[in-house]
């Protein structure tokens, strides 16, 4: 009896608490402290798409089928493609100089010869008619001109295919750099979800405190402007998603897709590779290695094509006319072979050579450079890849050492030891650490790819990914 009543008395105290609160005016209102709900942003199934055309009409889209979309639809790619198809027509091109060269003529003349008109005291004017005059020639052999030529176009040719792959191995790497950023978008929202959750709680507890009394109103003001300033984070987390996801569709080359789900998550992937075997296989698959030893390649033959400036054409011809007075009155032909020297200019041709030459320890320089650059690029991409490694352990710990301090001071808060201040530092510092958390995640993986790009190949397979725990 004697526990109910102390109940009863405690149930009094608190009423009249409130009774005293509301007829000093301080009561709580709705337009002072609206209700959460009024101002959290709209819900966006961000998560959720349908591709046109599709089957089913719902894809869960990895980046395995990331990848696949970009290297089908990226324009970038489809326009190297195109400078292949482009080079290998440039080789027959050249090829051509060995097919006949055939024409068609017919024509009517007027003449009127003004020199033997003088001499003989009469006009001599006459017509000519030719019906048809057929020509044939043939080029027999022009001492590896046109080999010459057609090996700068296959060397071309295979240069446009190392620069492909090097676009391909540029729009794989952004792809994989636009996935792991709409993950990590997709984690700060959620973040930003639970922060607004804990403050919402901040927030019920501090005005269930100041409506029984134990606590001032400044608590309640404090924890009505830690939940706006979360709220408005997670409005721009929101953003940040959806500008994530428009530069990822962009870079996969379909901006307009329809919305699309992602179930991954951001995940850590081992890399067991060391700096020498990153080296050893750059040299095999980096495309711009391989396109620096085309290009001095090229301007080597390009120095023999230009000491051949001089050389002769052999050639045949044949011609049929059919004509004369009327247009069918006689016909004639001529068949010959030619040796056929060019127009020499021994000053220009010199200074050709020299240009060429130039040319070529020009391109060998540049081929020294490829390599000093990329070696540079695959070293910093591994000591980068290191780093966000090694940091990865420091800031799980220091998630939970901040979500265990959290913990204890919502705890102690909520017994009504603890202050609202120490409350929002301790929510602020959980926040903070999770943010940084997710943030080295994402670098991490975006480091990975960096490599990847730098040594030109892929490193790892679905079956290497270890996910890190949350907590």
């Amino acid at each position: 009896m004697f526990k109910v009543l102390v109940i009863l008395t405690v149930v009094l105290n608190v009423f009249s608490l409130q009774v005293w609160a509301s007829e000093l005016g301080n009561s709580i209102n709705i337009d002072e402290y609206p209700k959460s709900e009024l101002v959290l942003p709209n819900e966006t199934n961000n998560s959720q798409s349908l591709i046109s055309g599709s089957v089913e009409k719902n894809v869960d889209m990895n980046l395995k089928n990331c990848i696949k979309l970009a290297l089908g639809n990226n324009p970038k790619i489809d326009a190297a493609f195109q400078d292949i198809l482009a080079s290998d027509a440039r080789i027959r091109q050249v090829w051509a100089n060995y097919f006949p060269i055939f024409s068609w003529q017919t024509s009517y003349t007027r003449l009127r010869q003004l020199q033997l008109s003088d001499a003989l005291g009469e006009n001599l004017e006459f017509n000519y008619y030719i019906l048809g005059q057929i020509s044939l020639q043939q080029m027999l052999y022009d001492f590896g001109v046109t080999q010459n030529q057609a090996t700068i176009r296959k060397l071309d040719y295979e240069g446009y295919k190392k620069t492909f792959e090097a676009t391909v191995n540029d729009v794989i790497y952004q792809t994989k750099n636009a996935y792991y950023n709409v993950l990590y978008a997709y984690e700060n929202r959620n973040v930003a979800k639970e922060t607004v959750d804990k403050y919402q709680l901040f927030y019920n507890q501090a005005k269930a405190f100041y409506i029984a009394g134990f606590n001032p109103k400044v608590d309640v003001t404090i924890a009505e402007s830690n939940l706006s300033n979360a709220k408005l984070k997670l409005i721009q987390a929101e953003n940040s998603v959806n500008l994530a996801i428009a530069n990822l569709n962009n870079i996969m080359g379909v901006p307009y897709i329809e919305h699309y789900k992602i179930n991954d998550k951001l995940q850590y992937n081992p890399i067991k590779l060391s700096f020498e075997q990153a080296i050893s296989i750059a040299r095999e698959a980096r495309p711009e290695l391989k396109l620096a030893e085309i290009k001095v390649e090229t301007a080597n033959q390009t120095v023999k094509l230009t000491k051949k400036a001089f050389f002769p054409t052999i050639s045949i011809e044949g011609q049929y006319q059919r004509g004369g007075k009327s247009w069918n009155s006689n016909y004639g032909f001529n068949l010959g072979g030619y040796l056929t020297f060019p127009n020499i200019n021994l000053m220009l041709l010199k200074n050709e050579i020299k240009e060429a030459k130039y040319t070529y320890d020009k391109e060998l320089a540049n081929a020294r450079n490829t390599q000093n650059s990329i070696y540079l690029e695959i070293q910093k991409a591994y000591l980068t890849l290191e780093e966000k490694r090694n940091q990865l352990p420091v800031a799980i710990l220091q998630v939970k050492q901040s979500k265990e301090n959290y913990e204890l001071s919502y705890g102690r808060y909520r017994v009504g030891e603890g202050s609202a201040t120490e409350l929002k530092d301790s929510e602020n510092n959980y926040e903070q650490a999770q943010l940084t958390y997710y943030t080295a995640l994402y670098e991490y993986n975006s480091a990975k790819a960096l490599l990847e790009k730098a040594i030109g190949k892929n490193l790892l397979t679905d079956e290497d990914c270890v996910e890190l725990p949350n907590d």
